[in-house]
């Protein structure tokens, strides 16, 4: 047997400890608290992120600039208004509308945003659809095709 193999047997309990009972009783007079302030009176204690009055570190934070997204997702966006001049039936990918002059750079996956009307069918090929650019592009007779980025 060893000091770790040691535990207290099962179903045991632990009594409560009595606090303010007497200097003999362990926890007497200041009951474990200290010598007043405001830790040691009645009620509860400052809540999580309390500095003393100074501006928390939660509240300093997002005030400060230059605070980069960790793993942020840049997306070439392109709305569902810029594919309603398309002939039907055409295969969007991101190469065709850099081809076409839609989109003039490349800043990642492509990503469709439903703003606008869409009234022709289409084949689109993207990385992402927004839930209104799907639903646009569908009720137009078109389909979306999620490719990996």
């Amino acid at each position: 047997m060893k000091l770790h193999d040691i535990a207290p047997q099962k179903g045991s309990k632990r009594r409560k400890r009595r606090v303010g009972r007497g200097i003999a009783a362990g926890q007497g007079a200041s009951c474990g608290f200290g010598m007043r302030g405001q830790k040691a009176r009645s009620g509860t204690g400052t809540k999580p992120g309390f500095e003393g009055g100074q501006m928390p570190l939660y509240r300093r934070v997002p005030k400060l600039k230059h605070f980069p997204l960790v793993n942020q997702k840049n997306y070439t966006i392109v709305n569902v208004s810029a594919l309603r001049n398309l002939e039907a039936n055409t295969e969007v990918t991101l190469e065709y509308l850099l081809e076409q002059g839609i989109t003039t750079t490349n800043n990642g996956p492509l990503k469709i945003l439903g703003d606008g009307e869409l009234n022709v069918p289409l084949k689109i090929s993207a990385a992402a659809f927004t839930k209104g650019a799907r639903s646009k592009i569908e009720a137009a007779g078109g389909n979306c095709e999620v490719i990996s980025k």
